[in-house]
């Protein structure tokens, strides 16, 4: 499902692509003594200043993968029990839950609609949202996901018709049908601006289509945005793995947790999301990290699930407005305290509630926060297991939500002046159902009020640029003039395309200059949409700072470490380009905007920049603007293939770069001979050559430098001879060796020794920098317990890995491998046996690739042990994690 799963040595497992496990960097040290325990398994930690009650169960929502929670109280659960991996359609719907007494517990319930694999819910008065995976009636197979709209005007807990979809494609069906759900769209959030954000996973998506008709096709995972009408559909943000929902701010702030997994562990990445943005993954983020923002953390292995900003006045203060993100492989819930850097944030992140595997959360109006929870429920779902809990402060008492339709214009206005993001959001979305005359003058008289928090100032402008539209342009004009709420201003005067044609350019290049970052950022971004050259020369003098710069060679970039400074040179490029401003760029090489410019023209594509990149270096005898020329020259001549929703990343991607799938374009020979042309005049540059052929993978074999794979020689392991052993785990039920560990701690030191006598190595590393194989253990301590290791390694083919199935292969010349993908391109996969022993196999040489539904891990493998030796090597396990 989602990211759910689990199971350990070559079936060790995270699903979707995670797994857990925590590092000392930066995560606070909690005071367990604090926390309150529960007599359920459900809910294990929470603060004391919290009440923390099961909601409902397994009867009611079993393998629940989402939920949202109406201003008025009612739970929407998306029950999907045909999880990640599984593809038999039937299994999932949406069910709304009422408790009536608010007393916190359900008296009444009702399937909403039924829906297979929903994955993200927004209820907002009678519409609901939902994101989910479509079937096909006559073939039961997966035909990609849709974000559609659901109405229950009667309000008799059942929608009212069929969905009508909004987005429809938001995800390649080829991947769907092979896979399953695991890397495909997920949650969905609505801002105070009105958009509806979609977090995207790395399947990514070909031809989407929104309501006005408008298509869109993204190479991998990100951000994308939608009206809830169903148009204006656009990416918001670029350069994701496999996030799974947003959390958005009362200041459009919006917060994310990604992973990586490229054979050493799943690592948790925390990330500010800025419009425009490239955040390089997984082709930039290692090699390239010069050009993507990076994000704001990197917190160990884990699996990132929902996410939410919580503002609500009813919560502790000290817990109150920060983002809340779900980590499914950690079960437990997160809070990163964000600290404003510039025009982003540092952060600090700490443990705050633990439950299992928990996959969502949201708020209501009355500051009820309710938390799903997968509970183990498998790759493909499980009606036993999957619960929900509602967590309140001890202090809180239940205070109705009102009924928005029947308020006044007037009570409406209150309601955007609360200091709860859950009423603004609700009194602005209903103030926009009534007379566009009353919602423009009261939200105006809000954005100008000079007296109010700026939230609710924000929230003024927001609804403000939503109810006049384009006549609104003069009034969000002035307000620019007000620095309190410039920035939002200037967002808001370039938010929808539909809208800005007469936009005047000249505010935001003045903007520019001004002393606020955010602004400076706010006015960059905007220019990019404004659609106007004139804005080209100022985008190309903003400054570049000197941590523009390329990683060394062979070493990985920091992807995770803030680095504010980057940002508005970042998206004066993404600017640039918005912009096609290949000929400005050309005729700025060599002035003062040369590194601006040849940054950007590294993407510009077009004979225009390749004849004008070969043309400034022959005017020019400045060495080292040569040697930059000549490097963008090298990134240009290849490009990446169009992405036609045939191929995705895989979970062991070659993240190299700068293309996943390269390809020859016009250009390439010219390029080609130019510089073949500039090699052969200079000897002493040879190794330039070579270099640039191997960091941007020309493939140009007179060039050098080109990378071979080598395989390491490992020691052969007779595992046949290991399993076939017999000893006192061999001749015990898996009850009673269950029940010894529980009782005998056993010897850690031992249990190394025994990781290596046991076979374990042939398939396993435990140190990083270690050669690629089966699942890491350097990590499976922070995310399994002993009693969860002992069973994985005695039933190894309860769960397979994501990423660590055994792979069949047959290839041309009556040529068969077996063994896990240990990185894959376009052009080739690399894979690595029981024994350790790699090979690489050209994709075109492939004829056939199944994953088989066993692991290669052989059972018995501890059957020669003692239960004093087993107790030692499964100790020695969950004491790793690095």
């Amino acid at each position: 499902m989602i990211k759910i799963t689990f199971a350990l040595f070559c079936a060790f497992f995270i699903n979707a692509g995670y797994i857990f496990f925590e590092e000392n960097s930066g995560v606070a040290n909690i005071d367990k003594s604090l926390y309150s325990k529960d007599s359920a398994r459900n809910a294990t930690s929470w603060p004391p200043e919290l009440s923390v009650t099961n909601f409902t169960g397994a009867d009611l929502t079993p393998s629940p993968a989402c939920l949202a929670v109406a201003a008025t109280g009612e739970v929407f659960v998306g029950v999907d029990q045909i999880g990640s991996l599984g593809k038999t359609p039937g299994k999932g719907s949406i069910v709304k839950l009422i408790d009536s007494d608010n007393d916190g517990k359900v008296d009444k319930h009702t399937q909403f609609a039924s829906v297979d694999n929903p994955r993200g819910i927004i209820s907002l008065g009678n519409q609901v949202f939902v994101l989910h995976t479509t079937f096909s009636k006559e073939t039961k197979l997966a035909t990609g996901m849709d974000l559609v709209v659901f109405e229950d005007k009667d309000n008799n807990g059942v929608a009212d018709g069929p969905e009508k979809p909004l987005i429809e494609h938001l995800s390649s069906p080829k991947f769907l049908q092979s896979r399953g759900t695991d890397h495909a769209t997920n949650g969905i959030r609505m801002g105070i601006d009105g958009w509806i954000y979609i977090a995207v996973g790395d399947f990514g998506f070909h031809n989407a289509i929104d309501r006005s008709g408008k298509t869109l096709t993204m190479l991998g995972g990100g951000i994308v945005r939608v009206r809830p009408n169903g148009k204006e559909m656009e990416v918001y943000t670029h350069g994701m793995r496999n996030v799974y929902d947003v959390a958005i701010d009362p200041y459009m702030n919006i917060f994310t947790r990604d992973n990586t997994n490229d054979g050493g562990g799943w690592n948790i990445r925390f990330s500010h999301q800025i419009q425009s943005g490239e955040y390089g993954y997984p082709l930039l983020f290692k090699h390239f990290t010069e050009e993507i923002l990076p994000a704001l953390v990197d917190v160990g292995g884990g699996s990132g699930t929902g996410n939410l900003f919580m503002d609500d006045p009813s919560w502790p203060e000290k817990y109150n407005h920060v983002p809340m993100m779900a980590d499914w492989g950690k079960s437990a819930l997160y809070l990163h305290r964000v600290t404003p850097d510039g025009a982003s944030f540092t952060q600090k992140d700490e443990e705050f509630i633990k439950l299992a595997q928990i996959t969502d959360l949201d708020i209501d109006g009355s500051g009820r926060l309710y938390l799903s929870a997968w509970d183990g429920a498998g790759y493909s779902g499980s009606a036993n297991k999957g619960f929900v809990v509602r967590a309140v402060p001890k202090n809180w008492k239940y205070k109705a939500f009102p009924d928005v339709k029947k308020l006044s214009v007037k009570k409406l206005v209150e309601l955007l002046k609360s200091n709860s993001a859950v009423a603004r959001l609700n009194a602005q979305q209903e103030l926009l159902n009534r007379p566009a005359k009353d919602a423009r003058k009261a939200s105006l008289k809000i954005a100008q009020d000079k007296s109010l928090p700026l939230y609710n100032r924000v929230a003024g402008i927001f609804t403000y640029a939503q109810a006049a539209g384009e006549t609104g342009t003069q009034n969000l004009l002035k307000l620019t003039e007000d620095s309190d709420v410039k920035e939002w201003a200037l967002r808001a005067l370039a938010d929808r395309k539909e809208f800005v044609k007469n936009v005047p350019v000249e505010f935001f290049i003045k903007a520019l200059n001004d002393p606020s970052p955010r602004v400076q950022v706010a006015s960059i971004i905007g220019l990019g949409r404004l659609d106007r050259k004139e804005a080209i020369p100022a985008l190309l003098q903003v400054k570049v700072p000197g941590s523009f710069a390329a990683p060394q060679k062979d070493k990985e970039g920091p992807h995770a470490t803030p680095n504010s400074a980057i940002i508005p040179a970042h998206l004066a490029v993404r600017s640039l380009l918005n912009l096609n401003a290949v000929n400005e760029c050309v005729n700025a090489i060599g002035s003062e905007s040369s590194t601006m410019a040849l940054w950007a023209l590294r993407y510009m594509h077009d004979p225009i920049a390749v004849d004008g990149l070969i043309a400034a270096y022959t005017k020019t005898t400045d060495k080292e603007l040569k040697g930059k020329i000549i490097t963008t020259l090298s990134r240009l001549y290849k490009k990446e293939a169009p992405q036609e929703g045939l191929f995705w990343w895989s979970t062991r991607p070659d993240g190299h770069g700068p293309y996943y799938r390269a390809m020859d374009w016009e250009l390439s020979p010219s390029i080609k001979k130019f510089l073949s042309e500039e090699k052969d005049k200079s000897i002493s540059e040879k190794q330039l050559f070579a270099d640039l052929n191997a960091k941007f993978q020309m493939g140009i074999t007179e060039f050098g430098g080109e990378e071979t794979i080598a395989a390491k020689e490992e020691p052969k392991i007779d595992l046949e001879k290991i399993r076939n052993k017999k000893g006192q785990i061999g001749e015990s039920s898996i009850e009673d060796v269950m029940l010894a560990m529980a009782k005998i701690t056993g010897d850690p030191t031992l249990g190394k020794t025994l990781f290596t006598r046991q076979g374990c190595v042939a398939c396993h590393s435990i140190n990083k920098g270690e050669a690629l194989k089966g699942p890491f253990m350097g990590q499976v301590g922070s995310i399994m317990n002993r009693e969860q290791i002992a069973e994985s390694i005695l039933k190894p083919n309860a769960s397979i890995s994501q990423g660590f199935a055994t792979v069949l292969i047959t290839a041309k010349g009556n040529k068969s491998y077996t063994g896990f993908v240990t990185a894959e391109t376009a052009d080739k996969i690399t894979m690595r046996d029981i024994a350790g022993q790699v090979s690489t196999v050209r994709t075109a040489d492939i004829i056939s690739r199944k994953e088989m539904e066993t692991s290669m891990m052989p059972s018995g493998l501890a059957n020669a042990l003692s239960y004093e030796e087993f107790a030692s090597l499964i100790t020695f396990l969950s004491q790793q994690k690095k």
